[in-house]
Order: structure tokens, then sequence, then C-alpha cells
């Protein structure tokens, strides 16, 4: 079977395109994909139909199959977008008359004049608002918006705002914190500093598979 196979940030700079075509065996997992590609186990996550996968899952003829690089981060209202973000907007989704406490925090572009984001939008607006649901039942949170921008974002202005509401400051102050940490390290999101015709691509981690 032909897998079309979505690339990302260094894999797709390396590959010259966004897709490749991989010829695989009948029954192939992801352990195979690789293999087949001559990429390293730890060098990327493998995601199907948009869920992080195991080496050992196995790849279906018309299953979405996306390769994803460490991500360098990141009842909930979230949104991927190459708009400017607004701080405002995002306070005002948090609102509910159960809350006592709503705490913001901005992701903001600093020393580089540019970041330029890039993300596997479809799979990160799913990855980001599961990690908000979840972090909103730990944290007893009213509720929690997440924006995160994609393109280029200059000096200073924010790349990331998270808003969480809660009745009490202290759920509200570690719920946030807990949904940027995890935007952070899960979803799928790259980003780069630019600095006139300097170029340099962050390094990040990969994403826990099976959370």
């Amino acid at each position: 079977m032909v897998v079309s196979v979505r690339l990302f940030a260094g894999l797709r700079e390396r590959a010259g395109a966004s897709h490749v075509d991989v010829d695989l065996p009948d029954g192939a997992t992801v352990a195979d994909l690789l293999a087949a590609m001559d990429l390293a186990p730890r060098s990327c996550v493998a995601a199907i139909n948009r869920e992080y996968a195991e080496p050992a899952a196995p790849i279906a003829p018309g299953d979405e199959v996306a390769l994803v690089p460490p991500v360098s981060g990141g009842a909930a209202a979230v949104r991927v977008t190459g708009e400017p973000l607004e701080v405002a907007a995002l306070s005002a989704a948090v609102r509910d008359p159960r809350a006592g406490a709503v705490v913001l925090f901005e992701g903001v572009t600093r020393t580089v004049p540019d970041l330029e984001y890039e993300a596997y939008a479809e799979m990160a607006e799913a990855r980001i608002a599961r990690i908000a649901a979840e972090e909103a039942e730990r944290h007893g949170l009213c509720a929690v918006a997440v924006e995160h921008r994609t393109g280029t974002v200059p000096l200073g202005e924010p790349s990331v705002i998270v808003a969480a509401s809660a009745p009490h400051r202290g759920e509200a102050f570690a719920g946030a914190r807990a949904v940027i940490d995890r935007v952070k390290a899960e979803a799928p999101i790259w980003k780069v500093e630019v600095d006139g015709a300097d170029r340099r691509r962050v390094e990040g981690t990969l994403p826990p598979v099976g959370r």
C-alpha cells in the first residue's frame, strides 16, 4: 500500500516537501514506516488520524499519517490561527458567574525581531482542546481558553495566550500553568527565531505517546 505522510518543521525542510508517499506492505506499523524512511525511532513521533501512535501501531489504507518532530512550544475555547491574538477576547471567553479569579498567561516574542511558528493545525487544536478539558477537570476550573498563533510573530507580540477561570485564585493559577506547560510539551507546533537573514530552528522535545 502507498501511504501519504505529512511532514512538518525540520522534517519538511529536509524533504523539501510537506507530503511524501511511502510504499509499505499490508499490515505495516509505525516502526516499519520509520525504517522505510530511514528515520531513527526516537527522532520523531507518528500521528495516525491525529492521535500520537506507538511504534507497534498498525497503519491502515486511508489513515491520515503525519510525522511529528520534537515540538517547541500551545469546556474550552481553542484556536490555532495566523491572526494576531487579543487578550481581552480570551479573558471574556472564560468569564463565569462561579469564578472569583481569572488568570491570563501570554507567551511573547523576546530577544529576536521575529518568531515564525508552524503547526499541524488540525491536530494541534484537538490536542489543546483535550489538554484544556483535562486540566479544567483536574483543577476545578470554570472555563479555559487557549489561542496559539502561527506565521510571523514580531517582537513583543503574543504567540500564545492561556486564560483560566476558577472559584479561587489558587486553582486558576495552577490550572493555567498546567495548561501552558502541556501545550508546550504536547501540541505539534514548531518555531524558528528570525533575525534578519539569520534563521535558527528552536530545538524541542518529542511529545509523549499514549497520554
